[in-house]
């Protein structure tokens, strides 16, 4: 568990303005697809667009969850208090067909199913209803102030997003385990209002471990952007170019030479592919992505990023 001195959260609000306006967030959008800027993004910008604008994207993996549960309405609410654009989920499935927002394909970590479920190990995230898992408590493991957190539905989750005026980088979770989700998860952002021009554009990125799941998103919405999550070698590279836009590495897995070589090509909108590197939550490690030319990166602590390298 994350040490979480009021001071730290505190701290993450210096150096913007934010009005709140009856729950929402009213505050200049910067970074892929704004409107301010270069004016020209599409949200499919290429490094150096990014570097114009001041600094690497800054993603808040899972909300701000080094500061409240992680994959719930709270920790996304948070990152937009703080003054972050750009939320990163994991999406599963229910045993009755329900996508829900929660990283782990166990319910065990972040709620208190064991207590609440005894006798139904391993709690595996497929094994048990919506109506069951709606019912669990997913903030009193990170700290007593969050007590009653609930694990929220996808819907649920891009209906706050979208209150908030932020963006989503979606992760489709272990897509291997529930067949169909790439087309599930489509028609639920399709019922949610985030398949028009605007958000296909400007607020949403797709993205998976598993290459077929995004090859298949692409071939289903071609319009989309997407990422592959993981390292391909250099050789490797132009067979991902061809059904995605960026490639997103763990930050021990890349170097600059890497970095270059997936900028040289370009991706599957024919633009220069981009790279997001993940889980960054110190300086002095920002400082070194940053350095090698990454365009993006994903973190926990996104007041610490910001503190470090700028970004937006």
């Amino acid at each position: 568990m994350y040490v979480r001195p009021a001071a730290a959260a505190a701290a993450a609000f210096l150096g913007f303005t934010l009005t709140l306006l009856g729950g929402t967030a009213s505050y200049a959008a910067t970074g892929p697809g704004s409107t301010t800027g270069t004016g020209t993004d599409t949200g499919i910008g290429t490094g150096a667009g990014r570097a114009a604008l001041g600094g690497p994207v800054v993603y808040a993996h899972r909300g701000a969850s080094a500061y409240a549960p992680e994959n719930t309405l709270d920790a996304i609410d948070l990152a937009m208090q703080m003054g972050f654009d750009w939320v990163e989920n994991d999406v599963q499935r229910t045993k009755d067909g329900v996508l829900v927002v929660i990283h782990d394909d166990t319910l065990a970590r972040t709620t208190d199913v064991e207590q609440r479920f005894p006798g139904r190990a391993p709690w595996k995230v497929q094994d048990f209803t919506w109506a069951e898992i709606s019912g669990l408590d997913a903030g009193s493991w990170f700290g007593d102030e969050y007590a009653g957190a609930s694990v929220p539905s996808l819907r649920q989750y891009l209906d706050r997003v979208q209150r908030n005026r932020q963006r989503l980088l979606l992760e489709i979770k272990k897509p291997e385990l529930y067949p169909g989700i790439e087309e599930q998860t489509l028609k639920v952002l399709d019922e949610a209002g985030w398949l028009d021009a605007r958000h296909v554009a400007q607020r949403l990125v797709v993205q998976s471990f598993s290459a077929d799941s995004v090859r298949i998103v692409h071939g289903l919405r071609p319009d989309l952007v997407t990422a592959f999550l993981g390292t391909p070698t250099v050789a490797d590279l132009p067979r991902y170019a061809e059904f995605t836009d960026r490639i997103n590495p763990w930050h021990t897995t890349i170097s600059a030479d890497w970095v270059s070589a997936v900028h040289d090509l370009r991706g599957a909108h024919g633009k220069a592919m981009e790279v997001d590197t993940w889980i960054v939550d110190d300086a002095a490690t920002a400082r070194k992505v940053e350095a090698m030319g990454v365009d993006g990166i994903i973190t926990n602590a996104p007041d610490v990023v910001r503190d470090a390298v700028g970004g937006f």
